[in-house]
């Protein structure tokens, strides 16, 4: 199966490359793999955006609720819901595995070293993702090339070894101003926290809302070096 997928992600590679549309590009990877194409979503300016791409495509959505997202997020989930009329399928850590974490190292833990906070992503994230991930073939995001330093030379089109899986990320060129006037213009739904100075939203502990001229990314674990804001999600070969 793995080996299949593989040669058909390289035949993809080749069409993408001649292909200038992203938008037909999606379409085509959904026509490829019927029912086998999801879309994670934190309900980001950038997720609402491709959920609004894919309202009316047969693609699977899901979202990962790690325990402690800020409340404007779980409103902003609701209202997304009620505004898109489509299922956002929710996954949780496991619940023995979080209370051994917690258990032995305390609620804050990550505060206290980056391979401590990467275990708590790990926990509350990439585990839920691979449950997630089961049974799919494609894996939309909403990653964009502005979101990281470790993004910018990152190709649309990319295998993810690790979960054995094609991603897309359709809008990983889009400028933020392209992104903002998106949903303004299509009257969506969004966190009101980007608004108060929070650019990228993650957990509430995690995550500050940035000062003038500050790095897109300096909100998400402030406390680090830039270079090790990533939280095991997205691993780029």
């Amino acid at each position: 199966m793995e080996n299949s997928l593989k040669i058909e992600f390289e035949k993809l590679q080749e069409e993408l490359a001649g292909e200038s549309s992203q938008a037909d590009f999606l379409q085509r990877l959904i026509e490829r793999f019927p029912n086998e194409v999801v879309f994670s979503t934190s309900f980001s300016y950038e997720d609402q955006v491709i959920t609004h791409l894919i309202k009316n495509l047969e693609v699977d959505i899901f979202t990962l609720d790690t325990g402690r997202l800020f409340e404007q997020t779980y409103e902003t989930w609701a209202s997304t819901k009620a505004f898109f009329k489509k299922e956002i399928k929710a996954y949780y850590p496991d619940t023995e595995e979080l209370r051994n974490f917690v258990s032995q190292n305390g609620p804050n833990s990550f505060y206290q070293s980056v391979d401590q906070r990467k275990a708590c992503c790990t926990i509350r994230k990439v585990h839920p993702l691979k449950k997630a991930l089961q049974g799919y073939k494609v894996w939309i995001t909403g990653l964009r090339a502005e979101h990281s330093p470790n993004r910018q030379n990152m190709p649309a089109l990319e295998w993810d070894e690790d979960n054995k899986i094609i991603k897309f990320h359709p809008i990983l060129h889009w400028s933020t101003e392209q992104v903002t006037d998106y949903v303004k213009d299509n009257h969506l739904p969004y966190n009101y926290l980007h608004k108060k100075g929070f650019v990228s939203i993650g957990c509430e502990p995690c995550t500050r809302a940035i000062q003038e001229g500050e790095d897109f990314r300096a909100g998400r674990w402030w406390w680090e070096d830039a270079n090790k804001k990533e939280c095991g999600l997205h691993i780029h070969q």
